[in-house]
């Protein structure tokens, strides 16, 4: 299949606004349980994309150090972060009706019923 690490994004920016505020290890953590597509997430991909978003505007990040550990970057979602996550959702909305239009033409040509594309 493709590279779909662009689909680590939208997976961030939705966790950043269910949780409020998270480390990156934490999200690093959830983001295989919420992610997009079923590729394996290169944690390097993780922070990569946290600091994109950072630079962008959509994230900011400070230094917590609430715990007895060493100080850890803390990530949330800013407004602008917000707006891009809704942004996300209507692309990968439209994404979703192409790709269904997309499995139901390629099962008909196949003779096939649309869930069984895989089998």
């Amino acid at each position: 299949m493709g590279h779909l690490s662009r689909f680590i994004e939208p997976d961030i920016l939705l966790l950043l606004k269910k949780k409020g505020c998270s480390y990156g290890y934490d999200l690093g953590n959830e983001l295989q349980r919420h992610a997009i597509s079923d590729a394996e997430i290169d944690p390097g991909a993780l922070y990569r994309t946290l600091r994109t978003l950072e630079a962008n505007g959509n994230v900011v990040s400070e230094w917590g150090s609430e715990s007895s550990g060493p100080a850890r970057r803390v990530y949330r979602l800013t407004k602008t972060g917000e707006a891009h996550l809704r942004e996300w959702a209507a692309v990968l909305d439209h994404l979703s009706e192409s790709l269904q239009r997309f499995v139901s033409e390629a099962s008909a040509e196949l003779g096939v019923d649309p869930g069984a594309v895989n089998k």
